[in-house]
């Protein structure tokens, strides 16, 4: 999934590492804890390995950009090949199993305005699988072994059935816009419809609490 995401972000731009690390804390918030140097670098040497990235050039490194601890020496510039190109339309086509999880649905989705709308279709249709059989599963639980569990776990196991519910209901919505041919509606920056309503589905990895 880092591999895809990478590949996406540098057909934008040619970026160094500390750029590439920034943008994808802020396009794929819900898997940042999995974006640290100890997974992007490796993953960039691999990726050059492989001939679909190159190092293009070197900028100087300013202080906010170097982490603590290291030496402030220039920044390696990143920049897609055409075969790395080839490779990101690749990924993009997928749509197994692996696009349906929490890291998999959240990559995807964040590249979906690339990707086709049979494809998009098919990850909504079996993203929305996985999370009702997680919400039947909640349910399960609870109508099976309410009675046993604690106030605290029992509130958990609420409160992950009510993400479920409200997942599915956005993933409902995302469905039928994508069967008629609308894009989901963007409200302007600011504007007193900016946020989502309360009872409005969280994107995966994002509780209601964590909400601005």
């Amino acid at each position: 999934m880092l591999e895809l995401a990478i590949l996406g972000l540098l057909q934008e731009s040619p970026m160094h590492g500390y750029e590439l690390r920034k943008e994808l804390t802020a396009k794929l918030g819900a898997i940042r804890a999995a974006i640290s140097y100890g997974s992007l670098y490796p993953t960039l040497r691999r990726l050059q390995a492989a001939g679909w990235i190159v190092e293009a050039a070197e900028t100087p490194a300013t202080a906010e950009e170097v982490p603590a601890l290291t030496s402030r020496r220039g920044r390696v510039v990143y920049k897609i090949t055409a075969e790395g190109k080839e490779r990101f339309a690749e990924l993009i086509a997928q749509a197994g199993p692996e696009t349906y999880d929490d890291t998999g649905f959240g990559v995807h989705f964040a590249f979906f305005a690339r990707t086709d709308q049979a494809t998009r279709l098919r990850i909504l249709e079996g993203r929305r699988r996985k999370i009702e059989e997680r919400r039947e599963g909640l349910r399960d639980v609870l109508g099976r072994a309410a009675e046993r569990l604690d106030a605290y776990t029992l509130e958990l196991q609420r409160h992950g059935l009510d993400a479920c519910e409200r997942e599915v209901r956005w993933l409902e919505e995302l469905i039928a816009n994508e069967r008629s041919g609308r894009a989901p509606t963007v409200p302007p920056t600011g504007s007193a419809g900016g946020g989502r309503e309360d009872n409005s589905p969280s994107p995966p990895g994002e509780s209601r609490e964590e909400r601005p």
